[in-house]
């Protein structure tokens, strides 16, 4: 452990024991994303900062672009390359802890997610899918906040896999304990939109994964 130690009245502190490993992941589940598109957060703060005279006379919204709100909900970096948030990953695996008995602060400060690339628009940390197959349109029957049926259109990845890349304290975790961490988090947590461990939902069985390279392989 990194504590600090004392030496005629000086603390002593050791440097950080930070280790890097790459993992591969296989889906288990289709992956869904849903990003806030940069058009939708233009458009709230638009009518965030109209004056109540304006918003009253707003007339009918324009006819919606699915193809639009399909492209506009993926992680693309310049290049093209689509990513899933980093912070999917670690949330995930913190959230796992609950599982492990491993304090999820202590987890919060012992690992992170090193990101491949990063949203064109945004600029959010991504990992990169790793996939054959360009994603399909998903088009989900919702209910709005005030009980009205909506149409959401979102990408579908049926296929799919990342590699992980991921810094952890070696003093406060072990790389065997990382990587059964980030297995429970795609076997029983999940990623992204439909997971199990959806915070509104018990999911759609979307967004798990399992890890196939590392110090346990399985289910290859």
């Amino acid at each position: 452990m990194g504590f600090a130690k004392k030496d005629e009245g000086v603390a002593v502190i050791k440097p950080a024991n930070i280790v890097r490993t790459t993992l591969r992941i296989k889906g288990t589940a289709p992956l869904v994303m849903a990003k806030f598109s940069q058009k939708t957060r233009q458009q709230l703060l638009a009518n965030m900062s109209a004056s109540g005279a304006n918003k009253k006379a707003k007339s009918a919204r324009p006819p919606r672009n699915y193809d639009e709100e399909f492209k506009n909900a993926q992680h693309r970096t310049v290049g093209g390359r689509h990513g899933i948030p980093c912070a999917a990953f670690r949330n995930a695996m913190i959230d796992a802890c609950r599982l492990a008995g491993v304090m999820m602060t202590r987890a919060k400060m012992s690992i992170f997610i090193i990101a491949d690339g990063v949203d064109e628009d945004d600029g959010t940390p991504l990992a990169y899918i790793v996939s054959k197959k360009a994603p399909e349109k998903l088009e989900s029957l919702v209910r709005n906040d005030n009980g009205s049926a909506d149409i959401r259109i979102r990408p579908m990845w049926r296929e799919w896999g990342a590699d992980v890349t991921i810094e952890f304290d070696a003093d406060m975790i072990t790389a065997e304990s990382v990587v059964n961490l980030l297995d429970r988090a795609g076997r029983q947590v999940g990623i992204l939109e439909g997971r199990p461990f959806s915070k509104n939902s018990c999911g759609q069985g979307w967004g798990t994964f399992t890890v196939v390279t590392g110090d346990n392989k399985r289910d290859k």
